[in-house]
């Protein structure tokens, strides 16, 4: 399996597209081919633990990783789930159902993949020959940041550099961050958005006088949003467990499509989804749920992606995105893989801030996908039915999905069955959850934590109330255009 760029760049290995990140020509790989998986896959009395589902998956798109070190690394990623099956699913009623996928080290669904991603680049670096430090340079809107700073910590051969929106991301998200222990990790805030730290980052990948420094250095950038395949293609694996978990529950009968909900805005998630879809998974519906930043509903709409529009902060920070990466992967699909089209496509977004999809290409993407958007008050609505119907906690960006079905499925009478994300604990926005429960905030968030456990008789994350004590160690705060500067500061001293 080789990996090809959006943009058109020659094919390279799949070890090299992992170590790489991004392409050398801005583009953002994706594999020659889509495979397609057995039948038994989809059967459930064919057993498969979670790790066993991962490793064939990974198998069939990285076979030069080696299929029983596939299979180790899985072991090996997911031995920190609280969950012995590492996803949990609450059904709701009888059509929708919660994935749980927050049950890793960092209480939030970055870590199904990039638990696994650490030990792929190691393997990549091996593959490879491939002797430089991997310098991860990341951009995160909350979740990414720590569950990267988790995966990567203290791992021979790799160093790993966070950045995030200055004031752009929950207190506690930025406690978890903030309190990274390890010696080749550094967290940096960024004066802005997330916007400014992500296009931040893919300047310093595109920049050859930063990368010439870098390998100076003895180091190899690399990434771990979900630019990089080798963060993707782990999320893929999440769709057929949840619609093996359904067909178990005889929630759907064998070949029955599900309908799958996902709050995003990288494009990450769903794009996962899409593969899944595509190399043979029943999926009906992909709805794609915005919060107020509703740049994707409105592209999924009407054909037009527009950056040029207030940027919000909302209670759902890590969707607070006006810049989703991971929609090239999708245009270049879309288009018949024509990278010509997504360059001409990318470049009018940045000259212009805007591209617009022809009437066709529309009218083929509405074939599959769905779009909605709720606000700061919708998503609160949905936190406090949802416990009140179904006594589940749910946390802001849950909650977006949950609204959006809501109003997408108003006034039909049957309900397709829906495996709706649930992304994050509730405990990592406590002061929002709380507030929407009607719960009294004083704005001492452990004190929060703990009321809100209390009145609810759901359980305080152990991980969460360890934060109360550990010492805020990264500090360091940038201007978006002094990113790399950072990035060399922190090299020089950890040399």
């Amino acid at each position: 399996m080789q990996y090809i760029s959006t943009r058109g760049q020659a094919p390279v290995s799949s070890a090299q597209a992992v170590l790489n990140g991004l392409s050398p020509d801005g583009g953002l790989y994706v594999p020659e081919y889509i495979p397609e998986v057995p039948a038994e896959w989809l059967d459930p009395s064919v057993q498969y633990t979670y790790q066993e589902l991962a490793s064939a998956v990974l198998n069939l798109y990285f076979p030069e990783f080696g299929e029983s070190e596939l299979k180790e690394m899985c072991l090996q990623a997911y031995a920190s789930f609280s969950d012995p099956g590492v996803i949990p699913y609450t059904r709701l009623d009888d059509s929708t159902c919660l994935m749980e996928l927050y049950h890793g080290p960092t209480l939030a669904f970055k870590d199904v993949a990039l638990q696994l991603l650490p030990r792929l680049i190691v393997r990549a670096a091996q593959l490879t020959g491939e002797k430089r430090v991997i310098h991860i340079l990341t951009a995160t809107s909350g979740d990414t940041g720590k569950a990267a700073l988790e995966g990567f910590h203290d791992v021979e051969g790799t160093a790993c550099t966070v950045f995030y929106p200055k004031d752009g991301v929950s207190d506690l998200q930025y406690r978890q961050m903030a309190t990274s222990q390890g010696k080749n990790v550094q967290v940096v805030a960024v004066r802005g958005n997330f916007d400014d730290a992500q296009t931040g980052v893919k300047r310093l990948f595109a920049d050859p006088d930063f990368r010439a420094e870098l390998n100076a250095a003895g180091r190899l950038p690399s990434s771990a949003n979900s630019i990089n395949i080798g963060r993707l293609i782990p999320q893929i694996v999440y769709y057929f467990h949840g619609y093996r978990y359904l067909r178990a529950a005889n929630a759907l009968k064998a070949g029955e499509p599900m309908d799958v909900c996902v709050p995003t805005g990288n494009f990450g998630d769903i794009l996962a989804a899409w593969y899944a879809k595509h190399m043979g998974l029943p999926v009906g519906r992909l709805i794609c749920a915005s919060n107020r930043n509703r740049v994707l509903t409105d592209f999924f709409n009407t054909g037009v992606y527009d950056i040029d529009r207030p940027f919000h902060k909302t209670i759902s920070p890590s969707m607070d995105i006006l810049i989703s990466s991971n929609l090239e992967r999708l245009l270049f699909e879309l288009c018949s893989r024509d990278a010509g089209t997504v360059r001409a496509w990318m470049a009018a977004l940045k000259e212009n801030g805007r591209f617009e999809l022809p009437a066709a290409l529309l009218s083929k993407l509405q074939a599959e996908f769905a779009a909605g958007t709720a606000d700061d008050d919708q998503t609160r609505t949905a936190i406090r039915d949802t416990f009140e119907s179904a006594h589940k906690l749910v946390d802001p960006h849950t909650a977006v999905g949950l609204s959006v079905l809501g109003a997408l499925r108003s006034g039909k009478t049957k309900n397709c069955v829906t495996l709706v994300n649930a992304t994050a604990s509730p405990y990592k926005f406590v002061s929002d959850v709380s507030s929407a429960l009607g719960l009294p905030v004083s704005g001492r968030v452990f004190d929060d934590a703990r009321a809100l456990s209390e009145r609810t008789g759901t359980q305080l994350p152990a991980s969460i109330a360890a934060l109360e004590t550990m010492e805020i160690r990264h500090k360091t705060v940038s201007e978006p255009e002094k990113m790399g500067e950072a990035v060399m500061a922190f090299i020089g001293k950890e040399a």
